[in-house]
C-alpha cells in the first residue's frame, strides 16, 4: 500500500468536494417532486410516486377531417413539444403516438385514460395517461402513469375547418407539466 503525504491545503479541498458531492447527492434524493393537486378523476393509483417532472413547450398539430353528417372538424394529428427540466435545459421530446422520448434513450408510449378540462377554456384538458410501452434504458423505463396538468393554449381554431380545407393542418401553441410516476421503492 503506498502512503501519499497531503498538504493540510490539498486534504481541506479534497474534504470539501467530498461534503459537497455528498450534500449533491442528499439533495438530488432529498428533492423528489410532490405530486401536483388534481381532481379524482385524473389521480394515479396508490402505490405510485413522481420519478420526474417536466415543462413542455411545443405545439399540438391538428388536421381537418370529414366528421358526421358532412361536418368538418379539427382533429388531432400529433404533440410536437421540446421537455425541459426544471433548470429550462431541453432533456426530450413529446410527439405522437403520444410518446416521451428522453436524450437518455428511455421512451414511453401511452394512451389517455381520464381527462379533466383545464380551467382555462381556451387550453387542452388535462390528463392521465397509462403507459403501454417502454424502450430502452433510462428515466423513463419504470414508468407506468404521467399526469399533463397546468396547460395553457393548444385547442384548435375555432374557424377555418370545411371542406375546401379538407386534409389541411394547423398548429396550436402550448405549454404543459408533465408528472411520470413509478411504483414507489
Amino acid at each position: 500500500m503506498v502512503m501519499r503525504k497531503f498538504s493540510p491545503g490539498v486534504v481541506g479541498v479534497m474534504g470539501f468536494f467530498i461534503l459537497l458531492s455528498a450534500f449533491a447527492v442528499g439533495q438530488s434524493s432529498a428533492q423528489k417532486d410532490a405530486p401536483p393537486d388534481v381532481p379524482d378523476a385524473i389521480q394515479v393509483p396508490a402505490g405510485e410516486e413522481v420519478v420526474l417532472y417536466t415543462h413542455a413547450s411545443g405545439s399540438q398539430i391538428y388536421t381537418c377531417q370529414g366528421g358526421a353528417e358532412g361536418k368538418f372538424t379539427w382533429i388531432l394529428k400529433a404533440p410536437d413539444a421540446e421537455l425541459h427540466d426544471r433548470q429550462d435545459k431541453v432533456i426530450g421530446q413529446h410527439s405522437a403516438g403520444p410518446s416521451w422520448k428522453l436524450k437518455d434513450g428511455s421512451e414511453v408510449t401511452g394512451k389517455a385514460a381520464a381527462h379533466v378540462d383545464a380551467l382555462d377554456p381556451d387550453s387542452i384538458p388535462w390528463l392521465l395517461v397509462k403507459v403501454v410501452s417502454h424502450t430502452g434504458n433510462g428515466l423513463l423505463s419504470s414508468v407506468t402513469a404521467i399526469q399533463r396538468v397546468h396547460t395553457r393554449g393548444g385547442q384548435p381554431p375555432a374557424e377555418g375547418c370545411d371542406a375546401s380545407h379538407h386534409d389541411a393542418e394547423t398548429k396550436s401553441s402550448y405549454t404543459a407539466d408533465y408528472y411520470f410516476y413509478a411504483p414507489a421503492k
